[in-house]
C-alpha cells in the first residue's frame, strides 16, 4: 500500500516511516504542508497519515481542500495528533478524515490497522460528511 506521511516532527516522521517500510508499505514522506496538495495529486497515494498540528497550517482545513477536488477526494486520510482536547474525534471525522490515532502511536500493528482503515473506506465509497 501506498501510504503518504505528512508529518513536521522529522523523529515522528523518520520513525512511522521506517515502521510501515518494514511493514512492506510503500512511504512518501513530506515534513511541510507546503505544497502537500500539490505532491498528494502527483502520488496519489492509497492512504494518508496526517498530523493535524503542522507548523503555520490548520490540519483540518487540508483535509477540507482534498475531499472538495475531484482528484484527491477518494483517499482516506488518517489523522495523527498528540492535542486530542483540541482535535476533537467528531471534528477530524466530520472534516473528512477516516480515522484519527492519537499520539503517541501504536506502532505495533499499525500497518495492518491502516489497511483495515483503507478498506473499509473504499468498501464505504464515502469518506464522511465532508465528502
Amino acid at each position: 500500500m501506498k501510504v503518504m506521511i505528512i508529518d513536521d516532527n522529522v523523529v515522528d516522521l523518520k520513525l512511522l516511516s521506517a515502521v510501515l517500510e518494514q511493514e512492506g508499505e510503500q512511504i512518501s514522506g513530506l515534513s511541510s504542508a507546503e505544497n502537500a496538495l500539490d505532491s498528494v495529486r502527483a502520488d496519489l497515494p492509497d492512504l494518508i497519515l496526517l498530523d493535524l498540528n503542522l507548523s503555520g497550517h490548520d490540519g483540518l482545513e487540508f483535509v477540507r481542500e482534498l475531499r472538495a477536488s475531484p482528484d484527491t477526494r477518494h483517499v482516506p486520510v488518517v489523522a495523527i495528533t498528540a492535542y486530542p482536547l483540541r482535535f476533537h474525534t467528531r471534528d477530524v471525522i466530520a472534516a473528512g478524515c477516516a480515522a484519527c490515532i492519537i499520539k503517541p502511536v501504536n506502532t505495533r500493528g499499525l500497518s495492518s490497522q491502516l489497511r483495515s482503515i483503507a478498506a473499509r473506506s473504499i468498501a464505504r465509497g464515502a469518506l464522511g460528511p465532508a465528502q
